[in-house]
């Protein structure tokens, strides 16, 4: 599935830029710009396509090069849902229930809503505004196309229910500002975020190249693969207990979602490992595993928070073997060494809500494969 050919040459052409190829580009352009098209006289060859600094032309989407891309992204389109399309009618009368939920479950809650209404805004400004312009080829272009639009349906999901529940919005807005758990997880992030959307950023030289990739590991791996799992766990245990039953629906969607983004960043990030063997280095494989063992402390202190007594059947001690569990995962998935070797997974349910093809909801509201076309397939 994953394969590389060297590139060919490139002139530049005037014209409007998008991102930076430093060294792929050095002979042609003292400003190392991306030029909007190739004026290469011959017609793209399949061979010319490379994920990052790429001399093939970025707006001719065939013939394809990495057709795994383009798979993800047809069965993203299959799978489009929007909030306003679930029933939130229990959610509301449970929620003005005195005695609907307890304190620990309504904090528990707030807190994920806290969390999720900037972390997906804070996703879509990465792909938009970043990574888009770094990734120079099209058929992933396209994928990130439809990836942005989803974190869009997942901040708008997020407002649906803090609408419906009339939730104090300033409060659970400012959360990412106000709660230390939260915002130390977006505090880790920003910084891997503001290289990619940084304007003057470009890649084209192994340190810049070692930048993005390593942004890229952190968005995918951490972020949307380690930083989500615990309100996700959360918000769909309530679910299983018939409790939240709308707002656990969406977050189910959501993660469906979330796990096609994983494991097309996944792709993303081997791929320009193969391409770019240089970059692999024993000390930034290093680098990684300290940052995902950073993010596990980050997203247990996060459960601990938002779980100080046992809820739900759950305690924060379950959520620690749980994160280290999803971190050896996302290890195996780019190649290096397991964090927490025997790590198990306390929630197997979870796995299997991932992992089965078609299903009916676990609350039993509806069949949550309502595709527009084609089946979606877990890679």
């Amino acid at each position: 599935m994953l394969n590389f050919e060297d590139s060919a040459s490139f002139a530049a052409a005037p014209g409007a830029r998008f991102a930076g190829t430093g060294n792929a580009m050095s002979n042609h352009s003292e400003n190392h710009g991306y030029t909007i098209a190739s004026v290469s006289s011959g017609r793209i060859r399949v061979e010319d396509k490379r994920i990052i600094n790429s001399s093939a032309d970025v707006n001719q989407l065939v013939p394809f090069k990495y057709k795994w891309a383009w798979e993800k992204y047809l069965a993203a389109c299959a799978n489009h849902w929007m909030p306003q399309e679930i029933n939130m009618s229990a959610d509301i009368a449970l929620w003005k229930n005195p005695n609907g939920l307890t304190e620990d479950e309504r904090r528990l809650v707030k807190r994920n809503l806290g969390f999720f209404t900037t972390a997906d805004s804070l996703a879509a400004n990465n792909i938009a505004l970043g990574t888009y312009r770094h990734i120079t080829n099209p058929e992933c272009r396209q994928f990130l196309l439809r990836q942005a639009f989803e974190e869009a349906i997942h901040t708008h999901a997020y407002q649906y229910i803090v609408e419906s529940l009339g939730l104090d919005e300033g409060e659970v807005f400012n959360m990412y500002h106000e709660v230390s758990s939260i915002r130390d997880k977006d505090e880790f992030l920003l910084p891997f975020i503001d290289v990619l959307t940084d304007p003057e950023f470009k890649t084209g030289t192994p340190e810049n190249d070692q930048k993005l990739l390593r942004s890229l590991i952190v968005f995918a791996c951490i972020m949307e693969g380690l930083f989500f799992y615990v309100g996700f766990v959360q918000i769909l245990a309530l679910g299983r207990q018939n409790k939240m039953t709308g707002a656990a629906e969406q977050y189910q969607y959501i993660m469906r979602d979330e796990s096609m983004h994983l494991n097309f960043g996944v792709d993303v990030i081997n791929q320009i490992k193969l391409e770019n063997p240089h970059l692999w280095t024993p000390a930034f494989r290093e680098e990684i595993r300290g940052l995902i063992q950073k993010g596990v402390e980050l997203e247990y202190r996060y459960a601990e928070d938002t779980m100080p007594r046992g809820v739900l059947g759950l305690n924060a001690g379950m959520f620690k073997e749980y994160l280290r569990f999803i971190a050896n995962r996302r290890c195996q998935q780019i190649g290096i060494d397991l964090l927490y070797p025997g790590a198990t997974n306390p929630f197997p349910w979870m796995a299997e809500m991932i992992d089965l093809k078609k299903e009916k909801n676990f609350f039993e509201t509806r069949v949550t494969e309502y595709q527009t076309g084609g089946a979606l397939s877990w890679d």
